[in-house]
């Protein structure tokens, strides 16, 4: 994105092979265009390699040219999100999937588990959704659990509320 006025959505997803993390991209797949209209870059980015970034991409899916992969999990401890066992599985923030259980149905349609990083550790990270203008942050949210993902509507207010740089 132009960073010195131009701004950003940037979804750090779980992994490639969370099936939570299919229904959220398919929330922002379905949701571009709102952000296009906004003159809103959006990037997705998701541990694993670019092969298993693919794999989201073709069978979701999810167009390419938005979506990164960072095998090595570096923006995500640049951003300092969570990352364990007890975020993983024993989150209360992570029942919130169930109200959504219908949207998760679907994104999951044709799901593989061959998303899956090939580093099983990978799948404790949490991810987090991050709105840049320019190259400042004005919005950070870091999920609690899996499944806990931003609230749409409040990042879609910020994208289009915010003042121009």
């Amino acid at each position: 994105w132009d960073q010195n006025e131009g701004m950003a959505v940037v979804a750090l997803l779980r992994h490639f092979g969370c099936p939570c993390c299919w229904e959220l991209a398919s929330v922002l797949r379905d949701t571009k265009e709102r952000f296009d209209s906004a003159g809103v870059k959006l990037i997705a980015v998701g541990v694993g390699t670019p092969d298993k970034a693919r794999i989201l991409a073709e069978r979701l899916p999810f167009p390419l040219d938005y979506l990164y992969a960072d095998p090595e999990r570096k923006a995500y401890d640049l951003l300092g999100l969570y990352f364990g066992i007890g975020r993983t599985f024993f989150n209360p923030a992570s029942a919130s999937v169930f109200s959504r259980f219908d949207s998760l149905k679907e994104a999951v349609k044709n799901y593989t588990i061959e998303a899956t990083p090939d580093d099983r550790a990978s799948v404790l990270q949490q991810g987090g959704m991050f709105v840049f203008r320019g190259k400042e942050l004005i919005y950070a949210r870091k999920d609690e659990g899996t499944g806990d993902h931003a609230p749409l509507d409040d990042v879609l207010n910020i994208c289009c509320k915010a003042p121009a740089a």
